[in-house]
């Protein structure tokens, strides 16, 4: 289970979310069926215990600015990310009580722009019907847009955390961490700034990393990005600090591999971590797979 600042779900956007839907179905993830967020936002996921995997893309441009968090608008952010290159645009963080945690937050010298409630109509595996609740208090930087955080609060986890949904054809189920892109004079603020919430920082190859309680945060220059993922796409030039790279967790090695294969995808083996060749086909982020250790 997570906990709360835990890494809960990047938000990968993309403009042809059919597209990436299908491909991570091929790469054996069980995404659930297309939603729609009220600003604006379409959404798909694959569920883990106390996490996710998020895709993200824009059904209504009409609505990006509706259900405004302070000055922050969701939809707005996502689609403004977008416009600029695919990849995650925002990343939210695990958290039970999502005032308290808010509270905390602003104590460790984050911007907490305001909070949105929502939910959704589901339907469970048995046939029984019931409604999300969740809170998100949303953490944008202006300085490193696309390191901007929101906290989020599954109300009814029983409807988010179907063990039905979690099972996943590739054996994966959740993060082991996720990698930030920084240039070298960047690496040590960025740091700073996320250990206000985290505490120790540690040197690691290239950068430094953190514990978040579910997974590990690395803030890396390009060249240890690099040699950890593979060679970025192009339009993966960014200046300011971005998350880039996901690491998954994998229980069944055989059914991974079996899963890559069919997939088509090229992939690379080394030792027991899989990565995929190519992050343009998967939202401009690179996918890493590790055994559960």
């Amino acid at each position: 289970m997570n906990v709360p600042f835990g890494l809960d779900h990047p938000l990968i956007a993309v403009h042809d979310m059919d597209a990436l839907r299908q491909r991570l179905i091929s790469l054996g993830f069980a995404m659930t069926p297309v939603g729609r967020h009220p600003w604006g936002t379409s959404t798909s996921l694959a569920m883990f215990d106390g996490c996710l995997l998020e895709i993200m893309g824009i059904y209504d441009d009409t609505l990006l600015d509706a259900h405004p968090a302070g000055a922050f608008r969701f939809g707005r952010h996502v689609h403004t990310h977008l416009q600029d290159r695919e990849g995650i645009a925002l990343t939210a963080l695990h958290s039970t009580d999502a005032a308290r945690d808010a509270a905390r937050a602003e104590a460790a010298g984050w911007q907490v722009a305001g909070h949105l409630e929502f939910g959704r109509d589901v339907t469970l595996p048995d046939g029984r019907a019931g409604r999300t609740r969740t809170s998100l208090a949303l953490m944008p930087d202006d300085a490193c847009a696309r390191l901007s955080f929101f906290l989020c609060q599954q109300h009814r986890p029983d409807l988010i955390y179907v063990p039905d949904w979690m099972a996943h054809p590739n054996s994966v189920s959740g993060y082991e961490g996720a990698s930030v892109l920084a240039r070298p004079e960047d690496i040590a603020p960025v740091a700073a700034r996320l250990a206000g919430v985290y505490g120790a920082r540690r040197d690691c190859a290239g950068g430094l990393e953190m514990e978040t309680g579910n997974g590990v945060l690395r803030v890396l220059a390009r060249e240890a990005i690099e040699a950890r993922y593979g060679a970025l796409p192009a339009a993966m030039n960014d200046t300011a600090p971005a998350i880039v790279g996901l690491d998954l967790v994998y229980g069944d090695e055989a059914r991974l591999r079996g899963c890559l294969d069919a997939s088509g995808l090229d992939y690379v083996r080394e030792g027991r971590r899989y990565r995929l060749r190519d992050a343009a086909l998967t939202g401009n982020t690179a996918l890493a797979f590790v055994p559960r250790s």
